[in-house]
Protein backbone atom coordinates (compact mmCIF):
# COMPACT_ATOMS: atom_id res chain seq x y z
CA UNK A 1 0.00 0.00 0.00
CA UNK A 2 2.82 2.34 0.87
CA UNK A 3 4.44 1.77 -2.54
CA UNK A 4 1.19 2.61 -4.34
CA UNK A 5 0.87 5.91 -2.48
CA UNK A 6 4.51 6.77 -3.14
CA UNK A 7 4.20 5.86 -6.85
CA UNK A 8 1.03 7.93 -7.22
CA UNK A 9 2.56 10.94 -5.47
CA UNK A 10 5.72 10.70 -7.60
CA UNK A 11 3.75 10.43 -10.83
CA UNK A 12 1.53 13.36 -9.89
CA UNK A 13 4.55 15.50 -9.05
CA UNK A 14 6.23 14.62 -12.35
CA UNK A 15 3.09 15.53 -14.33
CA UNK A 16 2.80 18.89 -12.55
CA UNK A 17 6.48 19.66 -13.22
CA UNK A 18 6.18 18.75 -16.91
CA UNK A 19 3.06 20.89 -17.34
CA UNK A 20 4.75 23.83 -15.65
CA UNK A 21 7.67 23.86 -18.08
CA UNK A 22 7.45 26.56 -20.69
CA UNK A 23 9.00 26.18 -24.12
CA UNK A 24 12.07 28.26 -24.75
CA UNK A 25 12.03 30.64 -27.67
CA UNK A 26 15.15 31.06 -29.71
CA UNK A 27 16.64 34.51 -30.02
CA UNK A 28 16.01 34.34 -33.76
CA UNK A 29 12.27 34.66 -33.10
CA UNK A 30 12.81 37.67 -30.87
CA UNK A 31 15.04 39.39 -33.41
CA UNK A 32 12.93 39.07 -36.54
CA UNK A 33 10.22 41.51 -37.56
CA UNK A 34 7.26 40.72 -35.31
CA UNK A 35 4.26 42.22 -36.99
CA UNK A 36 4.09 42.37 -40.75
CA UNK A 37 3.53 39.51 -43.13
CA UNK A 38 3.42 41.38 -46.43
CA UNK A 39 1.60 39.90 -49.38
CA UNK A 40 1.60 41.74 -52.68
CA UNK A 41 -1.82 43.09 -53.61
CA UNK A 42 -3.23 41.99 -56.94
CA UNK A 43 -3.86 44.52 -59.67
CA UNK A 44 -7.20 46.25 -59.40
CA UNK A 45 -6.97 46.67 -55.62
CA UNK A 46 -9.94 48.44 -54.08
CA UNK A 47 -9.23 50.80 -51.17
CA UNK A 48 -10.32 49.52 -47.76
CA UNK A 49 -12.21 51.25 -45.00
CA UNK A 50 -15.60 52.92 -45.00
CA UNK A 51 -17.46 53.00 -48.23
CA UNK A 52 -18.89 50.44 -50.56
CA UNK A 53 -17.28 47.02 -50.61
CA UNK A 54 -16.57 45.28 -53.85
CA UNK A 55 -19.47 43.22 -55.07
CA UNK A 56 -19.12 39.45 -54.72
CA UNK A 57 -19.07 39.26 -58.52
CA UNK A 58 -15.95 41.44 -58.61
CA UNK A 59 -14.36 39.42 -55.79
CA UNK A 60 -11.15 41.46 -55.80
CA UNK A 61 -9.87 44.04 -53.36
CA UNK A 62 -8.10 44.90 -50.15
CA UNK A 63 -10.11 45.24 -46.97
CA UNK A 64 -9.06 46.36 -43.49
CA UNK A 65 -10.51 44.66 -40.43
CA UNK A 66 -11.56 46.39 -37.25
CA UNK A 67 -8.81 47.03 -34.69
CA UNK A 68 -9.41 44.65 -31.78
CA UNK A 69 -8.12 45.59 -28.34
CA UNK A 70 -6.73 42.66 -26.34
CA UNK A 71 -5.18 42.41 -22.91
CA UNK A 72 -1.71 42.80 -24.44
CA UNK A 73 -2.35 45.26 -27.26
CA UNK A 74 -4.35 45.95 -30.40
CA UNK A 75 -4.60 43.49 -33.28
CA UNK A 76 -5.66 44.59 -36.77
CA UNK A 77 -5.34 42.86 -40.12
CA UNK A 78 -5.86 43.74 -43.74
CA UNK A 79 -6.79 41.14 -46.32
CA UNK A 80 -6.48 40.83 -50.05
CA UNK A 81 -9.22 39.02 -51.94
CA UNK A 82 -8.82 37.85 -55.51
CA UNK A 83 -11.50 36.08 -57.55
CA UNK A 84 -13.60 35.73 -54.41
CA UNK A 85 -10.84 33.95 -52.44
CA UNK A 86 -8.58 35.08 -49.62
CA UNK A 87 -5.16 35.57 -51.21
CA UNK A 88 -3.26 37.61 -48.64
CA UNK A 89 -3.26 38.74 -45.03
CA UNK A 90 -1.17 41.60 -43.66
CA UNK A 91 -1.00 42.36 -39.96
CA UNK A 92 -1.25 46.11 -39.44
CA UNK A 93 -1.11 46.06 -35.62
CA UNK A 94 -0.15 43.38 -33.12
CA UNK A 95 0.90 43.36 -29.46
CA UNK A 96 4.51 44.51 -29.13
CA UNK A 97 4.64 46.48 -25.88
CA UNK A 98 7.35 44.35 -24.27
CA UNK A 99 9.81 41.61 -25.13
CA UNK A 100 7.41 38.82 -24.23
CA UNK A 101 4.64 40.27 -26.41
CA UNK A 102 7.07 40.68 -29.32
CA UNK A 103 8.17 37.04 -29.02
CA UNK A 104 4.61 35.76 -28.80
CA UNK A 105 3.58 37.91 -31.78
CA UNK A 106 6.62 36.81 -33.81
CA UNK A 107 5.65 33.19 -33.24
CA UNK A 108 1.86 33.48 -33.54
CA UNK A 109 1.30 35.85 -36.48
CA UNK A 110 2.96 33.72 -39.19
CA UNK A 111 1.08 30.63 -37.97
CA UNK A 112 -2.26 32.44 -37.86
CA UNK A 113 -1.65 33.93 -41.30
CA UNK A 114 -0.75 30.54 -42.81
CA UNK A 115 -3.85 28.95 -41.28
CA UNK A 116 -6.09 31.77 -42.52
CA UNK A 117 -4.73 31.46 -46.05
CA UNK A 118 -5.07 27.67 -45.98
CA UNK A 119 -8.62 27.80 -44.60
CA UNK A 120 -9.66 30.79 -46.69
CA UNK A 121 -11.70 31.99 -43.72
CA UNK A 122 -11.51 33.10 -40.09
CA UNK A 123 -12.31 29.57 -38.88
CA UNK A 124 -8.79 28.83 -37.64
CA UNK A 125 -7.25 27.41 -34.49
CA UNK A 126 -5.70 29.64 -31.85
CA UNK A 127 -1.95 29.45 -31.32
CA UNK A 128 -1.04 27.93 -27.97
CA UNK A 129 0.45 30.59 -25.71
CA UNK A 130 -1.06 33.40 -27.77
CA UNK A 131 -4.74 33.11 -26.90
CA UNK A 132 -5.47 36.84 -26.73
CA UNK A 133 -3.53 37.63 -29.90
CA UNK A 134 -5.25 34.73 -31.68
CA UNK A 135 -8.72 35.91 -30.63
CA UNK A 136 -7.97 39.48 -31.74
CA UNK A 137 -6.55 38.23 -35.04
CA UNK A 138 -9.64 36.11 -35.75
CA UNK A 139 -12.06 38.92 -34.88
CA UNK A 140 -10.22 41.47 -37.05
CA UNK A 141 -9.92 38.93 -39.88
CA UNK A 142 -13.64 38.17 -39.71
CA UNK A 143 -14.54 41.87 -39.86
CA UNK A 144 -12.34 42.28 -42.95
CA UNK A 145 -13.98 39.24 -44.55
CA UNK A 146 -17.40 40.70 -43.72
CA UNK A 147 -16.43 43.91 -45.51
CA UNK A 148 -15.32 41.87 -48.51
CA UNK A 149 -18.71 40.23 -48.62
CA UNK A 150 -17.41 36.79 -47.65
Amino acid sequence: MRRAVLATASTSTLVVVLLALKPHHTTALADRAPVSVPVPAPSGTVPSGPGPAASPAAGTGTYTGDPVDTQYGTVQVSITVGAGRLTGVKVLQAPSGDGHSRRVTADAVPRLTQEALSAGSAHIDAVSGASYTSQGYVRSLQSALDRAGG
